[in-house]
């Protein structure tokens, strides 16, 4: 039931949830008992401890990636300096938008399969924006 609780779920959907048969007085009296009050707390601060490592300590230890691979693995470095800087949000997102002719929709209705995994190439490829040859 303490699981339930901490998870957000009412005192009624926990008794429940536990295995009892729904009674609303004793998923009441249960759910303010001191043993699930103080387990609903235990299992709340666990959460609370994995908010505050994320926050903290997971540039920490990025920095500790790229200290000790600075040297030797360059690679590995540069993927840590990445990480932490998208932690810190220092990359702007991106947002594409694949548009057909002045802006409409691509048309595939009338393509033949070839042309559609030749347009899915040039997508992944980055070259989008433009029509293919051929059509205006």
């Amino acid at each position: 039931m303490a699981q339930a609780l901490a998870k957000g779920k009412t005192a009624d959907d926990a008794y429940a949830e536990a295995g009892f048969k729904p009674h609303r007085g004793n998923a009441a009296r249960l759910s303010a008992n001191e043993s699930i009050r103080a387990r609903v707390d235990e299992l709340l601060s666990r959460v609370a401890e994995k908010a505050e490592w994320t926050a903290a300590d997971r540039l920490l230890a990025l920095k500790s990636i790229f200290d000790a691979s600075a040297k030797d693995d360059r690679r590995t470095a540069i993927a840590a300096i990445a990480e932490a800087n998208k932690m810190q949000g220092s990359y702007a997102p991106v947002k594409r938008e694949v548009t057909g002719a002045n802006g409409g929709p691509i048309e595939y209705a009338n393509l033949t399969e070839e042309e559609i995994d030749a347009r899915i190439a040039a997508l992944a490829a980055g070259a989008g924006e433009d029509e293919p040859e051929g059509e205006a």
